[in-house]
């Protein structure tokens, strides 16, 4: 398995994937807004902001992160091959490309929902909890990872 910058040419294999993980994610529920995710997907590659674990053809994990707004935009990862650190490794190489003195937000699923299985992970990898909200009429929760300043470390 190798983690890399996904390109154009990986776009089918990223969607099979999300397809197989689109009832965890509001949003994503009829072929119209998955069209647009691909479209989405595809911007996000073309400005090198998208983090694919590949295994050869296969995309078995995904991100898609912005630089600009220091945000986590989107993780998933193959329900078969969960629980071998591909999120983890996923979120590291995102924070390679990152600005290192910003600080990094994520939304997930608020507290006692059954998807909410992510906030551990998060949490795990120093996140902590912020502000509430919503995203497309689903009650979430921000995440945020303070990096320290660049005179700080």
């Amino acid at each position: 398995m190798k983690i890399r910058l996904a390109s154009a040419q990986d776009i089918d294999a990223w969607m099979a994937l999300v397809e197989q993980v689109r009832d965890a994610f509001p949003g994503l529920e009829t072929s119209e807004v998955m069209a647009e995710h691909r479209a989405t997907v595809l911007n996000f590659m073309e400005n090198f902001s998208a983090v694919c674990a590949a295994e050869g053809e296969r995309i078995l994990g995904a991100l898609l992160f912005s630089k600009e707004n220091s945000m986590l935009c989107f993780l998933a990862v193959d329900p078969a091959c969960r629980r071998q650190h591909i999120a983890q490794k996923l979120v590291h190489h995102m924070l390679t490309q990152m600005e290192e003195d910003k600080d990094i937000t994520v939304t997930t699923y608020r507290e006692g929902n059954p998807n909410g299985a992510a906030r551990a992970f998060y949490k795990h990898l120093g996140f902590s909890e912020g502000r509430l909200g919503e995203e497309f009429g689903c009650p979430v929760q921000e995440f945020v990872l303070k990096r320290p300043a660049a005179g700080q470390r």
